[in-house]
């Protein structure tokens, strides 16, 4: 017997899952260019760091990133997730924090990674799994978050140990900076959305994908593990190439 509002068993959410899957091929994509033009390999050189056609795919990517893993929030807590659950898979994101944090300062000493995606990622979900009870208002404070920083800035943020907020006047240099304002804001509105779906629209997330979308949520099942090995292996594959080229 299904209990009314709760995941059948072993139900999966594929859509979701090729969602998100979307979402890690076009940041290999992106990163794949930015390897290719660290490596002087991108023929004209490409600025990453202002121009619009780089930097508005990275924001649509961030956002597509957080939009998701607030759907996944509420299909976790739907399915009942407890406590230990989450913090175990919480624990894992926050190892890869500080892996990625790690693997930067070797490659980008003056600008490696103290507050990335996946840093964020770890202290957005703790917010959003005490903001799930929101439910509708959701929405709202989602904007008010989205906002704020536009509204306020301070150069009290501007230090290592507080631009982890997002209220900066200015942004730091480094490789990766995905605060908690505006962020926080995307995760709730894919939070809100999924609460939403689940009571209404549940097939959106859930149910089958057509074959050729398949490969996408195989992927995104296993989003965590391709976003540490991508960059190994595209790095390690760009200078084994310039390597040989140049042997």
């Amino acid at each position: 017997m299904t209990i009314p509002g709760r995941p059948a068993p072993f139900e999966r959410f594929d859509r979701l899952d090729a969602m998100r899957g979307v979402a890690i091929v076009w940041m290999a994509l992106f990163h794949f260019g930015f390897d290719l033009n660290h490596f002087n390999l991108l023929q004209p050189r490409q600025n990453f760091y202002t121009d619009p056609f780089w930097t508005q795919q990275r924001t649509a990517i961030v956002s597509l990133f957080l939009f998701t893993a607030g759907l996944a929030q509420a299909v976790a807590i739907d399915a009942g997730q407890g406590w230990p659950r989450f913090w175990r898979r919480w624990a894992r994101i926050a190892g890869c924090a500080v892996l990625v944090s790690a693997g930067s300062a070797l490659m980008f000493p003056r600008s490696w990674i103290s507050f990335g995606i996946l840093h964020g990622i770890a202290v957005m979900l703790v917010a959003a799994r005490f903001a799930a009870p929101l439910r509708g208002w959701l929405w709202p404070l989602g904007l008010i978050l989205i906002l704020l920083p536009q509204w306020l800035r301070h150069p009290f943020f501007d230090t290592a140990w507080t631009q982890w907020v997002g209220l900066v006047t200015r942004k730091p240099v480094t490789e990766d900076f995905a605060p908690v304002l505006p962020w926080l804001g995307v995760m709730l509105w894919g939070l809100g959305a999924g609460q939403w779906l689940l009571a209404h629209r549940r097939t959106v997330l859930a149910g089958a994908v057509p074959s050729a979308v398949r490969p996408l949520a195989v992927l995104g099942r296993w989003s965590l593990s391709f976003y540490m090995l991508h960059q190994p292996v595209l790095i390690g594959g760009l200078m084994a190439l310039r390597w040989l080229t140049t042997a």
